[in-house]
């Protein structure tokens, strides 16, 4: 089922109910006018037939796609296209392996002229797609286009698709050009998905052959169809999942569905998560890392998906970071596989051609964790010693077994390690931590513990460690900061009382933890972590609805959190009233699978109760199941819930729990397109 965050996926799951209430009505689907020299859709090649000519894709396509930033504004032209080839090149991203500038949706007139052709937008393109092409080629660069392997595309607009036309555009793509085909999945009248990509290979293997233009196919069937089992030879690359869209649980969701997906891909052949969303405003600049580094480390396809004339230097610093890129770009092919995904802390890892091993670190909780593993466990052969490089610091370090790091809420420290015999030359690898995360009642004092811990296989001389705060902040060690040397696995551990001034209002804080060690050559090993204070108010006294009260934290499938609604998928307040099973609540919450709501009880709280269920507006097959955390304890849950089930009573026991926790996940089924509710949920203090 597809997600539904936008008129055009709306269409999409449009064009498929169409379909499907047409066979279930015993009908055909409409017959489709084909090209006379098209093959017949009924007997296309099977999947192991011709493939497109070798050599194409053998890492994963970079460039920009400009879907995510525009859609189909008037801004989408070919003023547009041209800067983003000059800013290519002005900023370095063609240096760092950006090749592709590629049109999406509504570059053509709704209607083909009177030979069958398509027509590009005289508006947008007065000039024309080869004229477009020529000018991107100008720049050493490749020109990629856009079209649905249906009648129509997905726009609303209703602009020409493939179907039926495959030999006639295929043609007319590398006549114009074109080096790369986005081939869409919306108004497909029900032909069989594989059929239909199938045709388009075939036509672009002919065109190929007579124009000498081979063009990179890129399969956009939403993963309904595990394109992953059979499209490795009838496309270079395909969609996995749904639509992405800028927000950390939506990225979250198809970054969790994309990684099982590692054994598929490789050179020629690529698992695609979608777009990038990286310098779009919808995360911070942590979130993007992540993104940035998780897409590189899944060999994912990088393609820019923000307005390259609009973006900060910051935007400009994560895309282009060669470092990462290079994990991406490795020639041996090979998708990241994780390791490890206890409690939100991730550790996937990717072999490298030279044999090294690129290692994520990722942290996908609301505070900072350590993150933690071992180069045995990543693959690396026994050694006394490995060099590991920090490719977001760009600085180098050598480690013992251990490859750990404290990483940020939401955040990823991406490694690259290897066994050498340099690894004496490189100051230990030191990590900076804290245990769990400063949660202040303004005038109140707490505690926190603070480390610095060697993981290097040399010790670490002369360590010293700090925390600053905003000005009014009552900060004070009570233990000792300053330790000779720590030597391999040795932790200097400092307690801190944190006290939040009378008069703090609530909200987030930073507070500065900082650290040095003396390297060996006698300078000083700077290390850095900000740490995240919240200043959170105690829940009253009885009983509470809790969507009236503050969340610590949330994080969902698609769109945001609602209160008292449903969720909506898109903005804020966008929901209608919570339903389940035809009985309508005025209080609750209102998620979308996968999704984790937080809430402060400062551990004087008692119970937490709530009727749950799968909202009635989303009649679909996917099925999801809710749970109620008490710190780190699972305190209640219930099985698997689908849209045919009423509500369920659901009570969970939080007696001095500090955090409760509101999770709904998609049952198992991997379909993560159902809104869940939290219907009259009331904590009890």
């Amino acid at each position: 089922m597809r997600h539904l965050p936008t008129p055009t996926t709306r269409r999409r799951v449009v064009g498929s109910l169409a379909a499907a209430l047409l066979c279930a009505a015993g009908l055909a689907a409409p017959a489709v006018a084909r090209d006379t020299d098209a093959p017949d859709t009924a007997q296309a090649r099977a999947v192991d037939g011709p493939r497109l000519p070798d050599g194409l894709a053998l890492t994963p396509p970079m460039g920009f796609n400009n879907w995510n930033a525009t859609h189909c504004r008037a801004d989408f032209d070919e003023s547009m296209v041209k800067g983003i080839a000059d800013i290519f090149v002005q900023k370095g991203l063609k240096d760092a392996g950006y090749e592709y500038v590629n049109l999406d949706d509504c570059w053509a007139l709704p209607q083909r002229d009177a030979n069958g052709k398509l027509v590009p937008d005289p508006k947008r393109f007065p000039n024309g797609i080869k004229a477009v092409a020529d000018y991107v080629h100008s720049k050493g660069l490749k020109l990629g286009i856009y079209t649905s392997a249906g009648t129509k595309t997905c726009n609303t607009a209703g602009f020409p698709g493939g179907l039926g036309h495959e030999r006639s555009d295929a043609q007319q793509f590398a006549d114009w050009g074109v080096d790369y085909l986005k081939y869409d999945n919306c108004n497909n009248q029900g032909v069989d998905a594989k059929k239909r990509y199938i045709a388009m290979r075939d036509a672009l293997k002919a065109a190929s052959e007579t124009t000498g233009r081979p063009i990179v196919y890129s399969i956009c069937e939403w993963g309904e169809n595990k394109p992953w089992e059979w499209a490795a030879d009838v496309g270079h690359l395909w969609r996995t999942t749904g639509d992405i869209s800028d927000n950390w649980g939506s990225m979250l969701s198809i970054m969790k569905q994309n990684l099982p997906l590692a054994q598929h891909a490789g050179p020629g052949r690529w698992n695609d998560p979608d777009m990038l969303e990286v310098g779009n405003g919808g995360m911070t600049a942590t979130e993007y890392r992540t993104h940035f580094s998780m897409w590189s480390i899944m060999a994912a396809p990088l393609l820019i998906g923000s307005d390259l004339r609009k973006v900060s230097p910051e935007t400009f610093d994560i895309l282009g970071n060669k470092e990462v890129i290079a994990v991406d770009q490795d020639p041996l092919g090979k998708q990241g596989h994780v390791v490890s995904s206890t409690g939100g802390r991730w550790v996937v890892a990717k072999e490298m051609k030279d044999g090294s091993r690129a290692v994520a670190l990722f942290n996908e909780t609301g505070s900072a964790q350590t993150v933690s593993t071992t180069a045995r466990a990543v693959g690396l052969p026994a050694a006394d010693g490995y060099t590991l490089r920090d490719l977001w610091k760009h600085e180098s370090y050598n480690v013992a077994d251990t490859i750990s790091a404290t990483v940020p809420a939401h955040g990823t420290v991406l490694v690259r390690v290897s066994a050498d015999d340099k690894w004496q030359d490189k100051p230990p690898a030191v990590d900076l931590g804290a245990d769990g995360r400063p949660l202040v009642e303004a005038g109140k004092a707490e505690k926190l513990l603070t480390k610095v811990a060697n993981r290097g296989s040399t010790n670490a001389r002369d360590v010293r460690v700090s925390l600053a705060g905003p000005s009014g902040w009552g900060l004070k060690a009570t233990s000792p900061t300053r330790a000779s040397a720590l030597r391999t696995g040795e932790i200097l551990g400092t307690s801190w009382q944190v006290t939040a001034p009378r008069d703090a209002k609530p909200g987030t804080y930073t507070l500065d933890l900082k650290a040095s060690h003396r390297a060996p050559g006698g300078g000083r090993v700077p290390l850095e972590l900000p740490l995240t204070a919240q200043v959170v108010v105690a829940p009253p006294a009885g009983d509470s609805a809790l969507s009236g009260l503050p969340w610590l934290s949330s994080t969902n499938g698609w769109g945001p959190v609602e209160k008292d609604t449903s969720n909506g998928e898109s903005d804020a307040g966008d929901g209608n009233p919570i339903t389940i099973g035809g009985k309508v609540y005025a209080k609750g919450l209102g998620v979308h699978a996968d999704s984790s709501v937080e809430y402060y009880a400062g551990g004087a709280c008692e119970k937490l109760t709530a009727q749950v269920g799968v909202d009635d507006e989303k009649a679909t097959k996917g099925t999801v199941a809710f749970q109620v955390w008490a710190d780190d304890k699972l305190a209640a849950s219930t099985g698997v819930l689908t849209t045919a089930d009423p509500a369920q009573a659901l009570s969970a026991d939080v007696t001095g729990a500090e955090v409760v926790r509101l999770v709904v996940t998609d049952g198992g089924d991997g379909i993560d397109s159902d809104h869940a509710d939290w219907a009259e949920p009331v904590l009890g203090c």
